[in-house]
């Protein structure tokens, strides 16, 4: 896996590619509002990255990592993505994405309806329990005694090996929260989203989330019905 897709290049995207293009990855970056709005990152990056259109993005990365707004999520492109592993970064804020009935009864995830726009995908969610700042501060190499931890969560076992894969490659370690359908375990303003890197820290550098600390997040989840 040498290429890097990203459909969302905003501040979590951009994260996303800053670290991998360090870790010697290809990132083809695409966003809304075309590849020429993207001019300045590309040329920060340098020569492993390039902007393109989302599908473009969609079609060059052997990895893709939708980083989008929620309310968009039915415009990521299908046919592109077919037998692809893709990350989901989303988070459900109704004040910016509309209400969805089936995200408010919580009869689905976010990740989950983006795995029914992509059936023949496989959806891994990560990235979305993290503060920009820290997952641009925080990546240590391995073995480091200050490395963090994030959460990931799918239902493909072999699609879940390629995400830890280069998120270990990009700085960070991972806990398995098991289905997509756990993914509400971080999802927004449970306990395990972006407030343990916040916890005792400089808010905009964060600190070490490590693996029993978030664990522990994770198990004291409950759903939005039950706070």
């Amino acid at each position: 896996m040498t290429t890097i897709g990203l459909i969302g290049s905003g501040n979590i995207g951009s994260g996303i590619a800053r670290h991998a293009v360090a870790a010697g990855y290809t990132v083809v970056l695409s966003n809304s509002r075309g590849p020429e709005t993207l001019a300045d990152l590309v040329d920060e990056l340098g020569p492993l990255a390039r902007a393109a259109t989302p599908s473009e993005a969609a079609a060059a990365g052997d990895l893709v990592i939708v980083t989008i707004p929620l309310k968009a999520y039915a415009h990521v492109p299908v046919a592109e993505l077919r037998g692809k592993t893709v990350i989901d970064t989303n988070n459900y804020y109704p004040e910016r994405d509309g209400h969805f009935a089936e995200l408010d009864d919580e009869s689905t995830t976010t990740a989950e309806m983006l795995q029914a726009h992509l059936p023949e995908s496989s959806v891994v969610k990560a990235f979305n329990n993290i503060y920009f700042p820290h997952l641009a501060n925080l990546a240590r190499p391995a073995g480091s005694d200050e490395r963090s931890v994030l959460a990931i969560a799918g239902d493909d076992t072999t699609a879940k090996q390629s995400v830890e894969e280069f998120i270990a490659a990009i700085g960070f370690d991972t806990v398995d929260v098991g289905a997509l359908s756990e993914g509400w375990r971080f999802q927004r303003d449970t306990p395990a989203y972006t407030a343990p890197y916040f916890s005792g820290a400089t808010p905009d550098l964060g600190r070490p989330v490590f693996r029993n600390e978030l664990t522990a997040t994770l198990n004291e989840a409950k759903r939005y019905r039950d706070m």
